[in-house]
């Protein structure tokens, strides 16, 4: 059985049932509305608070930013010589390999200078086989001469010995000699003619006889005969005083001769080296004039201005017809299959990243999103290395967020599926844990 009681709402609790009933109440259509909202509301705070504990745990390991760009390698291609543009052999954004002719200019110039070189190489080494030639002809008539002029010497001063010798003997045993028998022969004419003188005083007297006077007369002309053939011999021992004396000077003088015949070879020995000094400079005008030919076959090959890596021809700046300077830009050539992505984070952004770290990259053009690693971390921020950095040292000091260049390697795309060329814009997200 039940019980019905019209009560309020606030009395419902002091209401008592008998004993075995079961309480019924009937709280109408608004408490039940209210229960329903505050199920959904808990339920919504519970699926809210799940999203955002998700959120947390799906962001608080990454690090994503929007200054992000695909970078390569730009390479700018110049013209290596003056010259004339004979034809250009590449359009805009044309793919290339390395070594494809880009740009032909005119070799006429640069042949003629090739030809003109290797004239001069071979007058250059016709100059040298002669100066090699001569310099060993040159050394040994040195030698030669210098023997002979030697040999020249020693026999001139065996000469003058000699010479020498005579001279003193002529000068003393043969001179004394030769007064000494005049003295002799004079004393034995001046005895026979004083004999001759007493005999004939006693010859005519008849105290001896006429044979005896005749032999005292013989012997004083034979006295007197001795003393002049002593005297002629001593003017001839003079005058050998005398020859011998021009043969000494004449010696002296054969070896003032050598002496200077020994000197001019040793001249010629110089001359010998200097003639080799000579030889070695035109073996260097060879080695120079080889060089220039060498020179001249670079600039001829130069005429030629091919690619050095493969890649897509970007920037065309040159015609057929064109005068080009040295150093002048004609291209530049861009190697797509070689870009990487520098993302600019903030300092702030940079606490936990490092090297090798996954990251994902979101490119602009396709939607596409490529994974990649960390591949390095900039020194410096881009306001320290740009073009006019910061002055914080002077006025007012503003303190703002610096950010630092990543470079970010992706893993390697296939052509078909996307191609990143240098500039495009792309997000950049890398997981820190």
């Amino acid at each position: 059985m039940s019980v019905e009681i019209d009560v309020g709402l606030e009395n419902a609790a002091n209401v008592k049932l008998p004993h075995g009933e079961t309480q019924k109440l009937d709280l109408g259509p608004d408490s039940r509305v209210s229960s329903k909202l505050r199920e959904r509301l808990i339920v919504g705070g519970v699926i809210l608070l799940a999203a955002l504990l998700g959120l947390y745990l799906y962001f608080h390991n990454r690090e994503s930013t929007d200054d992000a760009q695909v970078d390569g390698h730009i390479t700018p291609i110049a013209a290596k010589i003056y010259g004339r543009v004979a034809k250009v052999q590449v359009n805009d954004n044309q793919a290339v390999k390395a070594g494809q002719v880009l740009v032909q200019l005119d070799p006429a110039d640069y042949q003629a200078a090739l030809d003109e070189a290797k004239a001069a190489l071979a007058l250059a080494e016709g100059e040298a086989r002669s100066a090699g030639v001569d310099v060993p002809r040159t050394s040994e008539d040195t030698a030669s001469g210098t023997s002979s002029a030697q040999a020249q010497l020693a026999g001139s001063e065996a000469d003058l010995m000699r010479a020498q010798a005579t001279y003193e003997q002529s000068q003393t045993a043969d001179l004394a000699y030769a007064q000494a028998n005049i003295e002799k022969s004079r004393a034995n004419a001046q005895l026979a003619k004083a004999d001759l003188a007493r005999y004939l005083p006693l010859m005519e007297k008849g105290e001896i006889s006429k044979q005896q006077y005749d032999a005292a007369k013989a012997n004083a002309d034979a006295t007197a005969s001795a003393l002049n053939a002593d005297e002629q011999k001593l003017v001839q021992a003079q005058r050998s005083v005398e020859i011998s004396r021009a043969q000494l000077d004449a010696a002296k003088a054969r070896v003032l001769q050598a002496q200077a015949g020994v000197a001019s070879a040793h001249a010629d020995v110089k001359r010998v080296a200097m003639r080799s000094a000579d030889a070695q400079a035109k073996f260097a005008k060879v080695d120079q004039a080889r060089a220039q030919v060498e020179a001249s076959r670079l600039n001829l090959s130069y005429c030629s201005v091919v690619a050095p890596i493969d890649g897509v021809v970007t920037h065309k700046q040159v015609e057929d017809g064109q005068i080009v300077q040295q150093g002048q830009g004609l291209m530049v050539i861009v190697p797509l299959q070689d870009v990487w992505v520098t993302a600019n984070f903030k300092e702030t952004q940079l606490r936990k990243m490092r090297a090798g770290q996954k990251v994902y990259v979101e490119v602009d053009t396709y939607g596409k999103t490529f994974p990649g690693h960390v591949d390095s971390i900039a020194g410096a921020t881009g306001a320290v290395v740009s073009l006019l950095p910061p002055e914080n040292a002077t006025g007012n000091f503003v303190k703002v967020v610096q950010r630092i260049p990543v470079k970010i390697v992706l893993d390697p795309i296939p052509p078909n599926e996307a191609v990143l060329r240098p500039g495009m814009n792309v997000d950049a997200t890398v997981i820190t844990k």
